[in-house]
């Protein structure tokens, strides 16, 4: 009431300026004579604050009066004396500032003149504008508008061409510049912030509005777009705009038929309509509308599909939706996500080895923010971020818009991250988001790293990545170590178990082979004296079968038989020379020495006698009256 102030933005800056002094912040702005409010009374000059208790109690024996509360009350002898107060202006056009210092009693067409001889430029071309009460006329005195001390403005020649620049690397510039657009909502009295690069196009511009304001852009009704900007196609660096900052004006046009030339005569500063048919998709819904249908009743139709469908059963199919969506709006330029749940999410970042691993970013939208159609669209869709992540993070999304997604989230938050990180999130206002969320795993816990807000620029946002990424790596290589001291370790420990494995496979290969052989002796030795068992009584049946030993005093012709054995030994026996040679072959077995094996030869001549026939008696085979033979094994 006293300053003229009605920003409150700027009036709570005054004050933290002045470290909330609410005197010496009026002073600031209205400054007084040795920087106090002089006063008279009885020769008295009155120190101190002007506007405080004792005012109040001053003022309670006074009459009623339609001042301001903050009024000096003085008795009716006190004269206040004001010295003139002077304004500071900082006025730019195109790449110059230029500061001018006026009295308050000065005019508009005053500041004009000083500009005419420093800009050379005629004041009949200019438009001063940034005033924040209005338009203004050259006659307007500067005290009618109740400035501040310091303000800031701005000069635009709409009949005066452009000047051409004679180097490319001035476009250049321009290009990479950031332009600070504060546009107002004209129906709602709502003003957005949006910061824009020089390589956006007024299209892009009115795309972004309209995501705010739910008026398409064919209806948007513009104030405050230079006369060179003409085609929806040009660049803001070559649109004229007001660098830094420039300020526009955008309403809904109150018929769906009026035409560019009747908004024009409307209007009595800029106005812009797109006429672009790359937005007839946002008007679909509009065509089947009776005439007299007011454009409020039917903006419903016209918002967009949601980024997630509310109560999703399957996160992966959520995340689809999420996906397709935002490559509608915002284009196939934008970050890889994840499609799985969050918990797919920490196997592909962190249960991986150690260099293989990544940071994750969670990436959590909210469309009713006015942060974010911005933040997608020149931040997290710039080629650079876009690069960044995909070669070291893993990029999952969630939409917070519906209470429920909102709710779900918060709970995985609460699993995952503890209940510090939940409650951060939870207390975020909706025009905080979006909100992007580094989160880097650690042996027992997942670790947020950062949580960074809509309200940052593509810069800043890549050096909090990079930062990010410096964490990580330093942590990186120390999971890389110990992982390869553990692995070293692992495998010790296999070569050695696969040494003691080896050594026991030995040892039961050469007890098989032991219990093997042990086996095949025994079974050896069983039928060795299986066939011992056998021959004995073969043996022993063919003692018994042979004939009785004729005695020498015998009648009878006797042959006497004398056999040396391959040992040496001899044996001797009388057989009737009748006798069949079978018997001696028989005689000759039972003593173990079977004819199958072992053959008995003759000396004189020498012939083998077990070729002759058996049937023959020894008479017949010439072994009569004696003969010596000897026993030869078979081969």
């Amino acid at each position: 009431a006293c300053t003229g102030i009605e920003n409150i933005d700027e009036a709570i800056t005054l004050l933290e300026q002045n470290n909330w002094d609410l005197v010496e912040a009026i002073n600031g702005v209205i400054p007084q004579e040795n920087g106090i409010l002089q006063s008279e009374y009885g020769g008295e000059t009155l120190h101190g604050p002007a506007y405080g208790p004792t005012s109040h109690s001053t003022a309670a024996s006074s009459p009623p009066s339609s001042s301001s509360a903050f009024r000096h009350v003085v008795p009716s002898r006190q004269i206040v004396e004001r010295q003139p107060r002077m304004l500071d202006f900082r006025v730019e056009y195109r790449d110059r500032n230029v500061d001018v210092v006026l009295e308050d009693s000065s005019t508009v067409g005053d500041i004009k003149h000083i500009l005419e001889n420093e800009l050379q430029i005629p004041a009949s071309k200019m438009l001063l504008k940034g005033w924040k009460t209005g338009d203004v006329d050259d006659s307007t005195v500067l005290k009618t508008l109740h400035l501040p001390k310091n303000n800031s403005l701005y000069v635009l020649t709409p009949d005066l061409p452009p000047p051409s620049s004679s180097h490319s690397g001035a476009l250049q510039e321009s290009l990479n510049q950031n332009f600070m657009l504060i546009i107002t909502h004209r129906e709602v009295q709502r003003e957005y912030n949006l910061n824009f690069s020089g390589s956006s196009t007024i299209q892009e511009v009115k795309r972004n509005v309209y995501d705010l304001t739910s008026i398409p852009v064919r209806h948007q009704l513009w104030e405050g777009w230079p006369p060179s900007a003409t085609d929806d196609s040009m660049t803001l660096a070559v649109s004229g705009l007001t660098f830094p900052c420039h300020r526009l004006t955008v309403g809904r046009r109150s018929s769906p038929v009026q035409t560019r030339e009747q908004s024009e005569e409307q209007c009595t500063d800029v106005h812009m309509v797109s006429d672009s048919d790359g937005d007839d998709f946002e008007d679909a819904t509009e065509f089947g509308v009776d005439d007299g249908e007011m454009f409020g009743v039917a903006s419903s139709a016209l918002r967009k599909s949601p980024m997630m469908p509310e109560n999703a059963e399957n996160e992966a199919d959520a995340l689809l939706q999420f996906t397709a969506e935002f490559s509608s709006r915002y284009g196939e330029c934008h970050p890889v996500y994840l499609i799985g749940s969050l918990e797919v999410a920490f196997q592909e970042a962190f249960y991986v080895k150690a260099r293989e691993r990544k940071l994750l970013a969670i990436y959590l939208h909210h469309d009713e923010s006015v942060l974010t159609n911005v933040f997608c669209s020149q931040m997290l869709c710039a080629e650079s971020i876009v690069s960044y992540l995909s070669q070291n993070f893993i990029t999952w999304a969630w939409d917070m818009t519906k209470e429920a997604n909102r709710a779900r989230f918060l709970t995985m938050c609460t699993r995952h991250f503890g209940s510090v990180v939940a409650q951060t999130i939870r207390t975020q206002k909706t025009d905080q988001f979006p909100l992007f969320l580094i989160i880097m795993g650690k042996r027992s816990s997942n670790e947020v790293l950062n949580v960074i807000q809509g309200n940052t620029t593509v810069d800043e946002l890549m050096m909090r990545l990079m930062a990010a990424m410096e964490i990580f790596s330093a942590q990186q290589q120390e999971d890389i170590k110990d992982e390869a001291e553990r692995e070293a370790r692992e495998n010790v420990k296999r070569e050695q178990d696969e040494a003691y494995r080896i050594s026991l496979e030995a040892d039961r290969a050469k007890r098989e082979a032991q219990e093997r052989e042990m086996a095949e002796q025994f079974r050896l030795e069983q039928i060795r004296k299986e066939q011992e068992e056998e021959r004995e009584a073969i043996r022993l049946s063919l003692e018994q079968s042979l004939p009785p030993e004729p005695k020498e005093e015998s009648t009878e012709s006797v042959s006497k038989l004398r056999i040396r054995t391959p040992s040496g030994e001899f044996f001797e026996r009388r057989f009737l020379a009748s006798s069949k040679l079978q018997v001696v072959f028989d005689f000759v077995a039972s003593k173990g020495y079977p004819w199958e094996e072992y053959k008995l030869l003759g000396t004189f001549p020498r012939r083998d006698v077990t070729q002759l026939d058996p049937n023959k008696s020894l008479l017949e085979v010439k072994l009569y009256p004696q003969e010596t033979l000897f026993l030869e094994a078979k081969e």
